[in-house]
Order: C-alpha cells, then structure tokens, then sequence
C-alpha cells in the first residue's frame, strides 16, 4: 500500500484540480481549494524530506521550504483578494512567490549533482538551452516590461519572474541531461517543473498585453503542485538507483534537436523582429546572446570531439588505452629501446564459466586498475580485448608489472587470484607498429604453453611458431589422408599382471617426418581447434576397436577402454550426446568406456563438468588423469563425477626413496580407498616401483613395464597382443612373490 502512496496522492490531487474547474472562477471557494492543494503538497514534501536517501536529503528539505513559501504566498494572495479586496502589485505574496524560486532551483541543482555526478557536458547544454531561452524571454517579454513606464520597484518584481523561469528552465534542461530522468520519481519532477515553467511564462506573457482573472493556467501550478508532491512520495525517490550515466559522446536526436534549436533562437529572434519592426531591433542583447551561444556550442564541440577521441581511442571498459592508440603510441617508439609486453590472463574464462561475465567484467577492471597503479610516467598500459592487455614501457622493466598481478584481486564476495603468460618484445630492428605486437604475442604464447610467467622474444621461438604453422597445417592433410592410428597401452592387475583395460593413444606417421610425437602435434591442435575433429576420430576408432575386440577375443577381452578427451572438446556443445551416438553406432556398451580428462581440462568450467556429469550418466566411467599436477586436486575431487585417479608418474618415479612423491604417492591412495575410487599408478617401469606400489595398497598400474602401447591387440598370426603381454608379466616375480620372499629372508637371517 505504501508503495502506491504515490499513485493515490495523484489521482486525489488530479480530482482536486477537475473539482476546482467546476467552481465559479475567482470564487472564494475555488481559491480555498487551489490554496488547500498547495499547502498539502507542501506538508506532504516536509513529512517525505527527512525519510530520502541522507545524501539526496537537503534537496528536498529545499523543495519542502520552497512549496511552503509558494502556498504561503497563495494564501496571502487569497487573503487579499477575498478580504482586503485588492489586488496589488507588487505585494507580500509575490515576495513569497519569488523567494521559493531560488529554493527550488537549488534543490534541483542538488539532487542532480547526487544522480548523476558532476559533467561538463551537461551543464553547457543547459546553459545554451538556458541562454537561448532567456533571449527570447527577454525580447518577447522582460523587454516591454522594462519600458512599460511603470514604478521601478514594480518593473523590477515584474522582470524578476520570467528571469527566475529561465533559471527553472535551465535546472529542467540540466535534469533531462543528467540521465536522472530514467527514475519515475525524477520523472515526476521533471514534469512537476515544466508544467510550472510553462504556466509561469505563458501567465506572464498575457498579463503583459491584458489581464488574468484565473483560468487554464492555475491548471498547470495546481498539476505541478501534485506532481513534485507525487515525486516526493514514489519509492524510486527514497531508493535511488546507481548514478545515472551521463549522455556522452552518444548525444540522442532529441538532445541534438534541443541544443540546435537552442543554438538557432538568436538568429531566430533577429529575423522577427527585423520582419515586424526593421527600424527598431534590438541588437545589444541579440549580438550578445550570439556570442554566449557561438562560445557556448564551441566548447561543446570541443568537448565532444575529446568524448569521440576518447571512444576511438580508449577502451570502453576499463579507460585504458586500446589497441588503435597503442599501435600509434608504438609506431613513434619504432627503432628505440623501448619495450611492448603482451599480458594474457590464463584463468579468466573459468571465471567466466564460474562466476558470471558481470564478476568478469569487474576482475578486467581491477587488473586495469592495478596495472595503472605501478605505471611510471611514460608508460603506456592498453587493454587490446578480452582478457589481453599490453604495456609500452620506454624503461623496459616488465618485472613490477608481473609481481602487481601476483596478489589476489578482491571483486565483490570473491577473492581471485589469476595467474597472467606474459610475452616481452623491443621496438628495435623493425619498422612497422604491428612487429613488436607479433613478437610479445609469439613469446606470450611460448609462455603459456612453457608454464612460465614471464618470456622475452627471441628467433627460435619464431622458428618454433613456424614450425607450428606449419604441424597445423600439415594437421588438416593427416586427418583427410588418414595418417593417424591408434595404439593400446595395457593397464594390469597386480599382483597377477593380467590385462584388465586399455588406454587409447594417438599416433601420427607422417609420410616425411615418420612418427611424429603427440607432445609435439596435440598442443598445435589445441591451439587451432583441430583437437575437436581429432578426438572425435579417436573416440569412434577407440569404440568400434573394443566392440571388436569383445567380439573376437571373447573372455579375454579387455574390461575397458580408456579415451583422452581434451578441455576443448568437453567445452563444445553437445558433446554427450556425440558419445552416445558413437556408442549407439559401434555397439559398444557405456560401462566399457572410460573417459580421461586432466584436472586442468575441469578445473575452470562449469560448462567441462556439466558435460562430464551429462557422459557418466550415460554409464561412461571418468578418469582423472595426471592427477595431483593440476590447480586444486582434492577441491576438484568434490565437484567433478570421478570414478577413478590415475596418479601421475613423477609421484611414482621415486616411490621407493624417501620424500615427498613416496609421501603423496601413499596419501593419494589413502585418499581414492576413503572416495571408493579406482587409482591407476601411471609411469610403472620396474619391478621395484611394481613392488613398493603393490605395498602401499595399489592394486592397478601401467607402464612400460608391463608392455608398451601396441597397434592392436589381435595379430595376424591369430595370437593377440594380450597372450604376449600376460607372459612377460608372468615372467617377472609377481609384487606379492617378492614380498614374500623379502619376509622369509628377513626372518631367516633374524
């Protein structure tokens, strides 16, 4: 009910108003009605003022003490009209009358300065709305008041009203421009002044050519006495929104109409009078006018080119310099010692993911602010879009600009913190804008893929992007001409050795550089996407090799299959529901499958975990891999649907030496019993590492020890890969046998 105060205070006052027509004009009765609307609009501000926003407070104190002089002046007036009979001029009520102007201008001037800021901008607008105005208001009106012969004491009080309209009109122009305007309550008021404003130049216009006995224009004080009331009493006016954004550079076709007309009053105003009286225009005040206008538009547009400048020139966001203006900035520091950094943040998409764009748009404001911070004079820091920034540096010293974005970021509820590649070039030896970019970005990307911080340009890191370019390529012509195959690596039981699963992996036999290593090929189709199209091969090689495999072999079959998916895929839409065809397609149950993601793939992704929760609901199992290397494994642990751990093998590699691989080698396995998770040992090469493994409570491990990755697992000759796995393993002293034997010889020679 409250909320609506404001709606029922309206249509009370509209009523009040109609109520006032219907009474006979001049009546005693109709002037206690007009008198009774303005006092209680008056009570009404004085009972709202004290409960504003604190800092929008004094605003409506004024607009209270402003509306209490104007009701004031109209019950004196009334006072004189039906009691005294008289109706001087001037009197007490206009004393009144032009002391609540002053009043309500101020307040107006006070609550725009609270919505929406100081802006230059804004206040030349009104200035030239206001001066363009008070022209014609003087020509039209205060001129033939001020030669009208009248006492100088009335002539003064007569000029002072239409002056305090262009003063009212300028505060209205100011409060369309502020933007404020988008509240309803501002709205209200804005339309509370202009209806004043125009009831006050229009009462002053035909007093000045015959006399007013009451009419349409006590509509226009009475409908503003409600609406600056209903302004008060509406609760976007106690509420107030952020600050307004003020009309920049973007100036809409209302605004622009308004100031050139504004701008066009003075010749306007010499063009009439130099028709109806060619002999008598009045050239001082036009000429000045002129002027003020000429002076006023210049700044304006001056004004508006730096908005416009500044548009094109610094981005949007953050108010750094962008890409065009650090271009520039570089193409003048061509062939000095100067520096161009190229700053990728490496997390900010999983924030993204996790947090919502509106948390991302405010990290990219806090970098922008802390790169800012430690910029010496000279220094140039640019955000080039996205989650790119850049520093032209004619000092060179990167390092202060690397450790600021070391300390978390505090946005919002959120403590961040963002690892950041940085790539560092010279301006030297080149002489286009566009080379030192290239080179920070070759080096910024060598960084991202090295794990390092910080990496200056050098040639070899060109040959290496080259050769990239060039993998990538040759990429395409692999997948097209089918130089790809799989081979099978066998995870075993121990402390049997047998083969319970397999794990997928890719090989490429190029035709000129024969086999080409997946750590050189999987990084460059990451990079340009090819990783989508590829994992997809493998994933249905992989699939319709095991449906085969369960087919021919049987019983001896391995239990499942194991497939690396990459982050890239498990972020394309629909990737559940390509597994689920390619299983339809191959015949191969789900619970044969296991899908291998990194903790790197998952760990800056809603979208990688939806998608993995969508592939085990099908009945795919997952598989951590590489786990204990990534951000935050355990953490991870709570969130992503994990079936088994497969340990990477730097925990393993010394797992019978003391330190801490042995240390995190028996905590992870302590920690998969107590999650029900299967844990894989990856990297097992001998018997000793087989050994301590089986110890500590491992039961599945996989490495060259028990057989290297095979093309298939049936050959030619009928026997399959599986027999000669089983037999090498068998022939090595089972995990179980040593220890064994280890206790019998303990206890012999005790």
């Amino acid at each position: 009910m409250r909320g609506k105060l404001w709606m029922w205070w309206t249509v009370a006052g509209v009523l009040a108003t109609v109520g006032y027509f219907l009474l006979p004009i001049g009546s005693l009765a109709a002037g206690l009605v007009y008198d009774g609307l303005g006092a209680s609009a008056a009570t009404v501000l004085l009972a709202v003022a004290p409960r504003q926003a604190a800092k929008e407070r004094p605003a409506w104190w004024l607009f209270a003490a402003g509306m209490l002089l104007w009701s004031s002046g109209d019950a004196v007036y009334t006072y004189y009209a039906h009691v005294l009979h008289q109706d001087p001029f001037p009197s007490v009520a206009d004393a009144l009358y032009l002391a609540a102007y002053p009043l309500l201008a101020s307040g107006v001037f006070v609550l725009v300065r609270q919505r929406a800021g100081r802006s230059r901008a804004a206040v030349l607008d009104a200035s030239i709305v206001a001066t363009g105005a008070g022209l014609v208001l003087w020509t039209f009106l205060m001129q033939p008041i001020a030669h009208d012969g009248s006492a100088i004491g009335t002539r003064v009080v007569a000029l002072a009203y239409p002056a305090f309209d262009a003063l009212l009109l300028a505060m209205l122009a100011r409060l369309f421009v502020s933007g404020a305007v988008r509240d309803a309550g501002i709205g209200l008021l804005a339309t509370s002044l202009a209806l004043l404003n125009c009831a006050d130049v229009m009462y002053s216009i035909v007093t000045s050519y015959t006399s007013y006995g009451g009419g349409l224009f006590d509509a226009g004080w009475m409908l503003s006495y409600v609406l600056w009331a209903a302004a008060g009493l509406h609760p976007s006016s106690r509420a107030p929104r952020a600050k307004a954004r003020e009309a920049r550079a973007t100036v809409g076709w209302v605004r622009l109409l308004t100031l050139a007309s504004s701008s066009l009053l003075a010749p306007g105003v010499l063009l009439v009078q130099g028709v109806t009286r060619p002999h008598d225009i009045d050239w001082l005040p036009v000429g000045a006018c002129a002027v003020v206008l000429f002076l006023l538009v210049g700044v304006r547009m001056a004004g508006l080119v730096r908005q416009v400048h500044r548009l094109a020139m610094l981005d949007d966001l953050t108010g750094l310099a962008n890409r065009r203006e650090l271009e520039a900035r570089i193409r003048a520091a061509l062939d000095t010692p100067a520096t161009v950094a190229l700053i990728d943040l490496d997390d900010f998409k999983g924030i993204n993911d996790r947090l919502g764009h509106g948390v991302g748009d405010r990290l990219l404001i806090a970098v922008a602010e802390r790169l800012r911070s430690v910029a010496r004079p000279g220094d140039t820091v640019a955000r080039l879009g996205g989650d790119e920034f850049a520093l032209l540096l004619p000092g060179g010293d990167v390092a202060a600009y690397a450790e600021a974005l070391e300390r978390p970021f505090q946005v919002g509820s959120h403590r961040l913190l963002v690892r950041a590649s940085v790539g560092v070039a010279d301006c030297l030896g080149t002489g286009e804008e566009f080379e030192p970019l290239r080179r920070a970005d070759v080096a910024m990307y060598a960084a991202k893929k090295t794990g390092g911080r910080v990496l200056r340009y050098d040639t070899a890191l060109d040959r290496q992007a080259s050769e990239h370019a060039e993998l990538g390529a040759e990429l395409r012509t692999a997948l097209d001409e089918s130089q790809f195959f799989m081979a099978y690596q066998p995870i075993v039981a121990l402390p049997s050795g047998e083969t319970v699963a397999v794990e997928a992996l890719v090989r490429w036999r190029h035709p000129l550089r024969g086999l080409v290593s997946p750590a050189d090929f999987v990084p460059v189709a990451e990079h340009n996407g090819l990783i989508v199209e590829l994992g997809a091969w493998i994933l249905r090689e992989s699939c319709a090799r095991m449906a085969h495999w369960r087919a021919t072999l049987g019983a001896d079959a391995p239990q499942r299959v194991s497939v690396n998916v990459s982050a890239r895929q498990l972020s394309e839409p629909g990737f559940a529901e390509s597994v689920a065809a390619v299983l339809a397609d191959t015949g191969l149950p789900p619970r044969h499958l296991v899908v291998e993601v990194t903790e790197t793939a998952v760990f800056d992704s809603d979208t990688a975990l939806d998608t993995l929760r969508a592939v085990r609901a099908l009945g795919v199992r997952i598989a951590l891999d590489d786990f204990g290397t990534g951000h935050s494994s355990l953490g991870l642990l709570q969130t992503a649907p994990v079936d088994i751990l497969k340990v990477d093998k730097s925990f393993v590699d010394h797992v019978g030496t003391p330190g801490r691989q042995a240390v995190i080698a028996r905590a992870l396995i302590d920690v998969s019993n107590h999650l029900q998770l299967t844990a894989i040992a990856e990297g097992v090469e001998t018997a000793a590492q087989a050994e301590e493994l089986y110890r500590l409570g491992y039961r599945f491990v996989q490495g060259y020890l028990y057989g290297r990755p095979a093309p298939d697992l049936v050959r030619s000759s009928g026997q399959h890969q599986l027999t000669a796995w089983t037999a090498a393993a068998r022939r090595r002293p089972a995990p179980a046998d040593r220890l064994d034997r280890r206790r019998q010889e303990a206890a012999s020679t005790g």
